[in-house]
């Protein structure tokens, strides 16, 4: 029988396009104000990217750096996961397309579709095939061009979203480090609540789809806040009672970064004081499945997070889905490339 390996992040990157867009420029578009935008999500800026960019492109550059930062090379990867709402088309996948770009000619290659929660279902889902023996590294990329499905007339939800993209680099790590603990779950009943509603099989793109708006994000706001305020203490628990572990024992918590109540929410739900807690969702906004990645990563490069730190990542999604995962940090924290 195969000895259990101990998997982790080993490599970490980021990409955020360079467009910034602040609640001041959404003023001039949407019948808006920083002030209400601020007071309600905590976000004063976003980033945007250019109309020749497509997601492919901003995961690419993201795993390029993470690649730089695990010290290895695109061939020595053997599996692309991308978690992605916003895929450059629904087929071939965007992990192909990445993969494809990498020049990453060894890796199979796959999306990898949660919403928000993709990229921890992503770090979840590669380690098994490193605990299996199947692979030695796996590539989890979280990207997103949200940009491209808002309807900039909806104040309620093109305030809120932004572009970007996190990837993570896994392989087996030194005994006793890297993930411990996660917990996965999804409510589907909950789907009509955030949706794409065109462009699938169920409403195919038709001049009535487009006239209709049904290619933009349509969402629920109230109730998904509900959710969120609900699923994402209870989430991080789950995971650390799985990893044999409390809330007491937490040195940094990577939430999704949504909007900054629902944090606030979740600190306050594991009895976490703010300075334990990653927010970066005043700059970039909700990148979806980009955004817990993109924060790790800051964590870790801003000496948040230490070796043998306990990290959890939690985070909610459209689905509905949760994900979360904690990690006993392995990488010194001062290697992490910017």
């Amino acid at each position: 029988m195969k000895e259990i390996k101990d998997v982790g992040i080993i490599g970490l990157g980021t990409y955020l396009p360079e467009k910034i867009m602040t609640n001041k420029d959404l003023e001039s578009i949407v019948d808006t104000s920083d002030e209400w935008i601020e007071s309600r999500t905590g976000i004063r800026e976003r980033r945007i990217a250019s109309p020749d960019m497509a997601t492919s492109d901003l995961a690419t550059r993201a795993a390029e750096k993470a690649l730089i930062d695990a010290g290895v090379t695109a061939d020595e990867i053997d599996l692309i996961i991308v978690a992605t709402a916003t895929p450059d088309m629904s087929f071939p996948s965007t992990a192909c397309l990445v993969q494809a770009n990498l020049k990453a000619s060894r890796a199979a290659a796959f999306d990898l579709a949660a919403g928000c929660s993709g990229f921890v279902y992503g770090i979840v889902t590669g380690s098994q095939f490193i605990k299996a023996g199947l692979y030695k590294k796996v590539l989890v990329v979280g990207a997103e061009t949200l940009s491209k499905i808002l309807d900039w007339t909806d104040r309620n939800t093109c305030v809120l979203f932004g572009d970007g993209a996190g990837a993570a680099v896994l392989a087996e790590t030194e005994a006793g480090y890297g993930i411990i603990g996660a917990q996965l779950g999804a409510d589907g009943s909950g789907g009509d609540l955030l949706k794409l509603p065109a462009g699938g099989s169920r409403n195919p793109a038709s001049s009535e789809t487009v006239t209709q708006k049904m290619h933009f994000v349509h969402m629920n706001g109230n109730e998904v806040f509900k959710f969120a305020v609900k699923i994402m203490g209870e989430a991080a628990i789950q995971a650390l009672e799985h990893a044999g572990l409390s809330a007491n024992d937490v040195d940094c918590l990577i939430p999704h970064q949504a909007n900054n109540r629902i944090i606030q929410s979740a600190a306050k739900r594991l009895k976490l004081p703010m300075d334990k807690v990653m927010v970066n969702v005043d700059k970039y906004g909700n990148t979806s499945a980009a955004s817990i990645p993109i924060a790790l990563e800051e964590a870790v490069h801003g000496g948040k997070i230490r070796q043998g730190d306990i990290v959890v990542l939690v985070g909610f999604g459209a689905g509905l889905t949760w994900a979360s995962a904690v990690i006993k940090w392995g990488k010194e924290a001062d290697t992490i490339a910017k």
